[in-house]
C-alpha cells in the first residue's frame, strides 16, 4: 500500500459514463472499464473499502439524432442500448457496485438540485449570445448537430463540441465552414439566452490545485493537457442548451432548454451513488463529502478536460464535495492500424465478441491489458490476439497449471504432497514467490496495469521454468521423495496464481480456485496472506481433477473476424465513393430516343480564355461537327486527336462562348475525380455505328 492511498479511509471509483447511442467496443474497454475493474478488484482483495459506480449517459444531441436515424423514439433508443451495455458489462465481469442511468428519476432530481444550488448561489452568468441556427429546420444547433473543420488540426468532420481526430474540446462557433447535420445547410448566427459556468473565475483555484499542488503524480498526458488549458486561459462555458431532450432547466426562463450534457453527465456519478445507497440502506454522503475518501476518475484522454477542469470547478462551486485525487486517463486504442470509429462500424463490439468467443472473457481482458494504451495510442490486431492467447495464456499460464494438477493426480492421487525436504532451489523459488504480491500491488497502485500483468505472467514463467528444470516426471521412480517437494512447491505457485490473477483474469482465477479446492480450506489463501506464508496449500489437501484454463484459438476463428472487418472496409469505401445516386426512372421509349454513335476526334484545341473547355471537330459518320467539352483539366488537346469516342448526336445544339456545340461526348468520373472516355470496345468500329 502506498503512503498516499494509506491516508484514506475509502475510495470512490468512477468510470466514464458510456453514451447510449451504440454498444460498447474494445476501445472503451481498454481505455476505461478494464483498468477501472482491475483496480477495484485489487482494492477489495486487499481489504480496502471501495465503491465502483458508472451508468449510461442518455442525454445530449446524439441521442435524438441516432433515434431519428433508427426510426425510433429517444426513449426506445436509450432503453435498447442501456440494456445491451449493462448486460455486456455483467457478462464480461465488470464489477460495478451500481450501474445506473441518467434518465432515472434520482438523476434528474440530483442534477436539478445541483444546478439550482449553483444558480441560487449566483455562480452562473446569464447571457444572450449568438448560437448557430438552422433556418431550414427552424432550430438552434446543439454541438452534435454541427460538423465542420477543426480550427486546431484541420480535420474536416469535427463536431461542434469536440474534434475526434485531435481530441480538442470545441465550441460549435469555433468550427470552420460549419454545416447542419439536420439539413446540410450552412447555419447562421442567432441570439439566444443561456447560463454559463465562468471557468475563468476558477483559474486561480485550478492553478493552485493542479499546477502548484501534488498533481505532478498524475499521468503526464493528464497533467500536460490540464496545464495547456489553464495556460491558454479559460472561458465561460454554457451549462444549458436549446434542446427538447434532456433535463429541463429548473429555474424561471428555462422553458424550452435543458441542462447541457457535459454538466449533467458527471453528476451521474453522484446520483449513481445515491441510488446505490438507497438500495443498500447506506449513507451516500461520505463517498463524496468526506475528506477521508479518495475520489478517482477512470476515463479516456478525450474526457480529460471535463474531469480535470470543468467537473472540479463545478464541485468547487458547490462547496461540499471532495475533489478527484487522481484521473488516470488512457490514450486511444486503434484496430488493425486504423482509428476505431463507431459511425463507420470499425470496431470490435463487446456484445458480438461475447457471442463469437463465449467463456473467453479473460482472453480479451488479457490482450487489452497487455497492450493497454497507458502512455501512447496502441493497436489491437486479431493476429496478436491469437498469438497472445496461444503463446502466453495457453503455453505459459495454462500449461504450468495443467502440468502441476495432472502430475499431482498421477503421482499422489490429487493430494498435496509433503514439503518437508525442500532443497535450496525450492526455497529460492518460494522466496521469489513471496515477493510477487508486493510487486504486483505496487504496479496496480501506480495505475500501471500492464506492468502488473507482466509480473503475474513472470510468476507463471517461474513455475514453468521450475518444473522444466526439476523434471519430476524423470525423478519419480528414482527419488519419489524429491518429487513430493517439487510438486508441493509447484502447488504453492499455482495457489498464488489463483489469488493474484483475480484482478486481471477473474474467470480464470475463479476456475483455478475451484480446481485447487479453495472452498475446502479453513484459511484459504488471500492477497494479504501471500507475502507472509508460502504454504498456501497444506499437505494432505485434496485438489480437483485438471481442467484446461484456456483453449487454443484456431486460424479459422481469426480469419472470420478479419473477413468481417474486410467487409466493413468495403462498405465504408462504397459509402465514401462519390457515386451519385440513381436518377429518376425513365421508360424504354424515352431511352430509345437517345442516338449514340461511334465517332473519331479529328482536331482539338483549348477555347481561349477558359480553363476547362476544349473545342473539337468530331467525325460522327454522319458528318463532321463541332463539340465542346469541359475536359481541359484532364486531357491535353493534342492527346485527343484520333481518339475513338461515343457521341450523343441528337442532343440539341448549345452555344458556349459564341461557339455552337453540336453534341456531347460520353465520359465517366472515377473515385478520384478523373474523367475518362466511354469508348467503343472494338476500336475498329466504323464512325457512325450506332451504340445500342
Amino acid at each position: 500500500m502506498t503512503n498516499r492511498e494509506g491516508s484514506f479511509k475509502r475510495t470512490t471509483v468512477t468510470a466514464a459514463l458510456p453514451y447510449t447511442n451504440g454498444p460498447i467496443h474494445i476501445g472503451h474497454l481498454a481505455g476505461v472499464y478494464v483498468p477501472a475493474d482491475i483496480y477495484c478488484r485489487f482494492l477489495r482483495l486487499t481489504d480496502r473499502e471501495v465503491l465502483f459506480v458508472c451508468g449510461s449517459d442518455e442525454h445530449g444531441a446524439a441521442i435524438p439524432m441516432k433515434a431519428k436515424k433508427e426510426g425510433v423514439s429517444p426513449k426506445e433508443l436509450i432503453d435498447k442500448y442501456h440494456n445491451m451495455i449493462k448486460t455486456s458489462f455483467e457478462t464480461f465481469g465488470i464489477t460495478f457496485d451500481n450501474y445506473s442511468r441518467t434518465s432515472s428519476e434520482i438523476h434528474h432530481k440530483t442534477a436539478s438540485e445541483y444546478f439550482k444550488r449553483l444558480y441560487d448561489q449566483g455562480d452562473f452568468l446569464e447571457e444572450s449570445r449568438d448560437q448557430l441556427y438552422d433556418a431550414e429546420a427552424e432550430q438552434f444547433l446543439a454541438d452534435r448537430f454541427v460538423t465542420g473543420t477543426c480550427p486546431k488540426c484541420g480535420y474536416e468532420e469535427a463536431y461542434g463540441d469536440q474534434c475526434e481526430n485531435c481530441g480538442s474540446s470545441l465550441n460549435a462557433t469555433d468550427l470552420i465552414n460549419p454545416k447542419s447535420v439536420i439539413t446540410g445547410a450552412s447555419p447562421v448566427l442567432k441570439e439566444t439566452r443561456h447560463w454559463y459556468l465562468p471557468l475563468d473565475q476558477y483559474e486561480g483555484f485550478l492553478t493552485d490545485w493542479i499546477l502548484k499542488g501534488h498533481k505532478k503524480d498524475w499521468k503526464p498526458n493528464v497533467y500536460g493537457q490540464c496545464k495547456s488549458w489553464i495556460d491558454d486561459g479559460l472561458k465561460p462555458r454554457a451549462v444549458t442548451r436549446d434542446l427538447d431532450w434532456g433535463i429541463p432547466v429548473p429555474v424561471p426562463g428555462g422553458e424550452g432548454k435543458v441542462l447541457y450534457v457535459w454538466f449533467d453527465a458527471p453528476i451521474g456519478y453522484i446520483s449513481a451513488t445515491r441510488e446505490w445507497a438507497e438500495r443498500e440502506g447506506k449513507d451516500w454522503e461520505p463517498y463524496w463529502k468526506d475528506s477521508q475518501t479518495r475520489l478517482l476518475h477512470f476515463i479516456g484522454k478525450d474526457n480529460i478536460v471535463f474531469h480535470c477542469i470543468i467537473f472540479p470547478s463545478m464541485l468547487k462551486a458547490h462547496g461540499e464535495y471532495i475533489l478527484p485525487d487522481n484521473v488516470p486517463a488512457n490514450e486511444f486504442l486503434n484496430l488493425e492500424g486504423r482509428k476505431l470509429s463507431t459511425s463507420r462500424n470499425w470496431a470490435v463490439w463487446l456484445h458480438e465478441y461475447l457471442l463469437d468467443f463465449p467463456d473467453m472473457q479473460d482472453v480479451l481482458r488479457y490482450v487489452l491489458t497487455a497492450n493497454a494504451p497507458e502512455t501512447k495510442d496502441n493497436d489491437f490486431t486479431w493476429k496478436d490476439f491469437q498469438a497472445r492467447n496461444n503463446n502466453e495464456l495457453v503455453a505459459i499460464f495454462g500449461n504450468f497449471v495443467n502440468r502441476v494438477v495432472v502430475l499431482t493426480h498421477k503421482y499422489f492421487k490429487g493430494v498435496v504432497p509433503a514439503g518437508d525436504n525442500l532443497n535450496e532451489t525450492d526455497k529460492s523459488v518460494l522466496k521469489e514467490l513471496s515477493a510477487f504480491p508486493n510487486r504486483i500491488s505496487d504496479s496496480v497502485e501506480r495505475f500501471r496495469f500492464r506492468e502488473g500483468l507482466q509480473e503475474l505472467m513472470s510468476l507463471a514463467r517461474l513455475g514453468n521454468k521450475y518444473l522444466a528444470d526439476e523434471e519430476p516426471w524423470k525423478k519419480i521412480k528414482q527419488d519419489p521423495q524429491r518429487v513430493e517437494a517439487i510438486l508441493n512447491t509447484a502447488m504453492q505457485i499455482a495457489a498464488a496464481l489463483a489469488v493474484l490473477s483475480e484482478p486481471f483474469l477473474p474467470f480464470t482465477g475463479e476456475k483455478l480456485r475451484r480446481i485447487l479446492n479453495f472452498s475446502r480450506l479453513e484459511n484459504a489463501p488471500s492477497w494479504t496472506s501471500l507475502g507472509k506464508n508460502t504454504e498456501l496449500l497444506p499437505v494432505g489437501h485434496i485438489i480437483e481433477p485438471a481442467e484446461l484454463l484456456f483453449r487454443k484459438i484456431e486460424d479459422a476463428e481469426v480469419q472470420q473476424q478479419l473477413d468481417k472487418l474486410l467487409q466493413t472496409k468495403k462498405e465504408n469505401e462504397m459509402t465514401d465513393s462519390p457515386i451519385l445516386p440513381q436518377k429518376d426512372t425513365i421508360d424504354y421509349e424515352t431511352f430509345s430516343k437517345l442516338d449514340l454513335r461511334v465517332g473519331t476526334i479529328l482536331s482539338a484545341e483549348k477555347m481561349p480564355k477558359t480553363k476547362k473547355l476544349i473545342v473539337m471537330q468530331v467525325d460522327t459518320g454522319l458528318d463532321t461537327r463541332t463539340i465542346i467539352s469541359g475536359i481541359a483539366e484532364h486531357y491535353e488537346p493534342e492527346s485527343l486527336i484520333g481518339k475513338k469516342v461515343t457521341v450523343l448526336v441528337n442532343l440539341a445544339p448549345r452555344p458556349l462562348r459564341g461557339v455552337e456545340s453540336q453534341g456531347m461526348l460520353l465520359l465517366a468520373e472515377n473515385p478520384d475525380g478523373k474523367l475518362t472516355f466511354v469508348t467503343p470496345e472494338d476500336e475498329a468500329s466504323a464512325n457512325g455505328s450506332p451504340i445500342t
